[in-house]
């Protein structure tokens, strides 16, 4: 945290939140993991220029390649609330260039997964968090 001055509320400051994030992402792989899934990308980013995105986690169970989206809030209420439409759709728009990049993965079911943290309780895996319409 960042103070800008003595009257201000501190501030937060970027790399912390990023080093949060980045845990989140590391703690709910290995969750994952736990439940016999297998790790295949993490921050997968599409390129510059191509309007797709990230995606934070890309995990496999079987023939079934899931595409996750890790949040960290105050509540779960709040970390699910930042799965907006807007991030489902960057999800989904990388998800479909990730499968292009790596044929392998065609014949795969797809499925879309958050992860949400809280402070001081048990991350919760949301299956099937949304859906292609």
């Amino acid at each position: 945290m960042k103070k800008t001055d003595s009257n201000k509320a501190p501030l937060p400051d970027k790399s912390t939140d990023c080093k949060t994030g980045h845990r989140c992402e590391k703690w709910a792989q290995m969750l994952l993991m736990l439940k016999g899934y297998i790790p295949v990308s993490r921050n997968y980013v599409t390129g510059r220029g191509t309007g797709a995105g990230e995606v934070d986690l890309i995990m496999r169970k079987g023939r079934l390649l899931v595409f996750i989206e890790v949040k960290k809030r105050a509540t779960f209420e709040k970390a699910l609330h930042a799965v907006t439409i807007e991030n489902q759709a960057r999800v989904i728009r990388a998800s479909a260039a990730f499968l292009q990049r790596n044929p392998q993965f065609s014949d795969f079911s797809i499925r879309y997964d958050a992860v949400l943290f809280a402070p001081k309780r048990m991350p919760r895996h949301i299956k099937d968090a949304w859906r292609v319409l």
